[in-house]
């Protein structure tokens, strides 16, 4: 149906509500690439207005995509808890804002919440929020999720090990995670990009990194980044699969892309499930998203790319993963053009996530074409230290050497963590301090050559 605010003498219309949320967005590269940005800040103020005063209900009418048309959105709706959405049923997109910036809306009450919202409910409401009232909110909200450690606790960050090389070296992949396990990393998973996505490849990495867990009874989980149908094909030879990993999108068309589909997600789960290689929870899923998938696709219905990145959440969503980031800025200037499109990219994400009840953490990244830097870096990665991510990348110099983007070094870990008082995964810090690998502060000692701890575990020798 149509949508029509008056600013002034000037009425702005709206042929759906699709329109008005890709123009109720802050200005990206994506949108206006695709036509569906609004073409002035007067446009984009009437759009919000008109999005402000409309029912939470109305997304549940008028959905983004087509029900008979898309399998996400029947997802979606199919899914939906009336009984957890009823406590704000009868509020508007900024009265539900409101609420969700005061004192009612404590942690218990927006983990209950989180079934009984949409995707377009969180992306209608972040549309209206300031950057820091996406902090605010989102650091009220813990997702906890298990594996061989428990991750997303108050006052703990962790950090995925990202050691990639670009022949799949052996001794370079172990190289890079030995220096992520020094300074303190690895708890969130030690998960590898593949250079070459052939099984036995695959197979040999995670043979490497689980024999590397094992020497050192390392309370963590592997994953090689491969496509999910190969992982269960690797589970099927017998292969020491920790996580199945998936990129995902926001509409059925955009998965297709990826070759997916929700019952290939569902068997990759199944499959890994049925390893029961978990120790202290059975969360197997790691799914990676990122604003402009379903646009580079040819696949986005004329919605938004930020509208459709939550609808990607839905999806994770049904599968319970243990975790779940977007890649914020690797898809490209197209899609983001420079550092301030990214931070509010990475902002927006970690809210919807944490919203829809997902253990969000980030790659704050940016390829090296993006009008972006570190210190845009810096800055993102703090802000969403102080929102409460979950996780985030750990790449030998902040720089990965296969994929060739920016990200987040070892080194920006520990800032992070001594900035905002954060602590490693409680397994994995108990491990750490068995190893002689933390201070008498809780922080990770600089280890020196002739060090015990350190000799113990060049050989090998678990704690």
């Amino acid at each position: 149906m149509p949508y029509a605010a008056t600013l002034g003498h000037t009425r702005h219309a709206f042929a759906d509500l699709k329109a008005v949320l890709a123009c109720a967005s802050p200005h990206r590269s994506g949108d206006a690439l695709a036509g569906l940005a609004a073409d002035s800040d007067e446009r984009r103020v009437a759009a919000r207005l008109v999005l402000a005063d409309l029912p939470l209900r109305t997304f549940l009418e008028e959905p983004a995509v087509a029900y008979e048309d898309d399998a996400v959105t029947r997802l979606i709706l199919d899914t939906h808890d009336a009984a957890a959405f009823a406590p704000v049923a009868a509020m508007t997109v900024g009265q539900f804002r409101d609420w969700l910036l005061s004192d009612a809306a404590a942690g218990p009450a927006l983990a209950a919440l989180a079934p009984g919202l949409t995707p377009e409910m969180a992306a209608a409401v972040s549309k209206l929020m300031r950057n820091q009232d996406l902090i605010a909110v989102a650091r009220k909200i813990r997702v906890v999720t298990a594996f061989r450690g428990t991750l997303g606790l108050p006052g703990r960050l962790s950090v995925r090990i990202q050691p990639n090389h670009p022949t799949d070296d052996p001794q370079g992949v172990a190289a890079a995670i030995l220096d992520g396990l020094l300074m303190g990393c690895g708890d969130a998973v030690i998960g590898i990009n593949p250079a070459a996505d052939s099984l036995q490849g695959c197979t040999a990495l995670l043979e490497l990194v689980d024999g590397i867990r094992q020497r050192y009874a390392i309370p963590t989980q592997s994953c090689v980044l491969t496509h999910v149908t190969n992982t269960i094909a690797i589970i099927e030879r017998s292969a020491p699969v920790d996580l199945v990993f998936q990129s995902i999108a926001g509409t059925e068309a955009a998965n297709r892309a990826f070759g997916i589909d929700l019952a290939v997600l569902e068997e990759g789960r199944e499959a890994a499930l049925s390893l029961k290689r978990g120790t202290v929870g059975d969360n197997v899923m790691y799914f990676e998203t990122g604003q402009g998938s379903a646009l580079s696709a040819d696949a986005h219905h004329g919605v938004d790319q930020q509208t459709l990145e939550a609808r990607a959440y839905a999806v994770a969503r049904a599968f319970k993963p243990l975790l779940v980031n977007s890649v914020v800025g690797f898809i490209g200037p197209e899609y983001l053009y420079d550092g301030k499109q990214i931070a509010r990219a990475g902002l927006e994400d970690h809210f919807c996530g944490k919203l829809l009840g997902l253990p969000m953490g980030m790659d704050v990244c940016y390829t090296n074409h993006a009008e972006a830097d570190q210190d845009d870096m810096d800055s993102l990665l703090t802000l969403l230290g102080v929102a409460g991510v979950n996780f985030i990348m750990g790449v030998p110099g902040a720089d990965d050497v296969m994929l060739n983007y920016q990200s987040t070094s070892y080194h920006d870990a520990l800032y992070l963590r001594s900035a905002l008082n954060l602590r490693p995964a409680p397994e994995f810090e108990a491990w750490l301090e068995g190893m002689g690998m933390l201070g008498a502060d809780g922080r990770v000692k600089e280890l020196p050559p002739s060090s015990p701890a350190l000799l113990r575990f060049l050989d090998g020798e678990a704690a």
